[in-house]
């Protein structure tokens, strides 16, 4: 019964802009806190875990994100401070000692004009203008994070068969592996095309087309209501097809042989009835 409460108030206390990333990955976390407006500032070691502390200017929020076993346990609020920035009025009871003060606080005895509410959260700046690629406004901007595979050689010592002496032999041999490991890309969709952006470990050693800052032209554009899908080139063999679920926000890449990204996004702008 403790063990539970203590889930309960972990839970209570996670700010709903990142609850979604409770039991992310370590690496594709730190993209996403990134993505929406989050600075690192410092990190604390325990004997089994790790506690970073993140900052959001625009917000005065402060986030304490535990990882154990490279994944995020939990992630709360907590106090200015803990950034390394100082305690704001606005921040009410989440920066307030025991006794309900704290150092510079003032009560709110007057009117407060009611604050809107929004239903979804928006990693959108306020009053940006859209942005431009070779004249297209952006329609759609997605962060995905997830896992990334692509093929590989490794090193390893077995029995093998020796034609020659007719008999099998132990020694090293080169075998072809799918290597696997955390990854985030970058889309942008507009009327009839697109372009993704691939981290290092998405792009083989012989490739094509793409741009000096890592973004890739998608062809075959298709935008309906409830998916996106597209393709782009790697070089004259690999294809990579690109698949989005708009409802659940699931993305697929899938390749040549073992190169392949499964994973989850999220846009700039949320949407109603489904992610994005």
């Amino acid at each position: 019964m403790g063990l539970f409460s203590l889930a309960g108030v972990a839970t209570a206390q996670t700010p709903p802009d990142v609850a979604d990333l409770v039991g992310a990955k370590g690496a594709g976390g730190e993209t996403q806190l990134q993505a929406r407006g989050y600075r690192f500032v410092r990190v604390d070691t325990g004997d089994d875990r790790k506690w970073s502390y993140w900052w959001h200017p625009q917000r005065h929020q402060c986030l304490s994100v535990a990882t154990y076993d490279g994944r995020y346990q939990s992630i709360v609020s907590t106090p200015a401070p803990d950034c390394r920035e100082q305690a704001h009025p606005s921040d009410g009871d989440r920066d307030r000692g025991h006794d309900g003060r704290e150092s510079g606080y003032h009560p709110d005895i007057g009117y407060r004009q009611p604050q809107p509410v929004r239903q979804a959260p928006s990693y959108a700046a306020p009053d940006r203008e859209p942005p431009m690629v070779d004249g297209q406004s952006i329609d759609l901007g997605l962060v995905c994070f997830g896992d990334g595979e692509r093929p590989g050689v490794a090193n390893s010592y077995g029995w093998t068969w020796d034609h020659d002496r007719k008999r099998y032999v132990y020694g090293n041999r080169v075998e072809m592996t799918a290597q696997q490991f955390d990854a985030s890309v970058m889309l942008q969709f507009w009327q009839g095309g697109g372009r993704i952006k691939l981290p290092r470990k998405l792009v083989p050693p012989i490739h094509s087309r793409g741009t000096d800052d890592g973004w890739w032209d998608v062809y075959n554009v298709s935008m309906q209501p409830g998916r996106i899908s597209g393709e782009y080139r790697l070089n004259g063999l690999n294809k990579p097809r690109i698949r989005i679920n708009r409802v659940s926000g699931q993305i697929s890449i899938a390749g040549m042989g073992d190169y392949a990204f499964r994973g989850t996004c999220d846009t700039v702008e949320a949407a109603a009835h489904r992610r994005f």
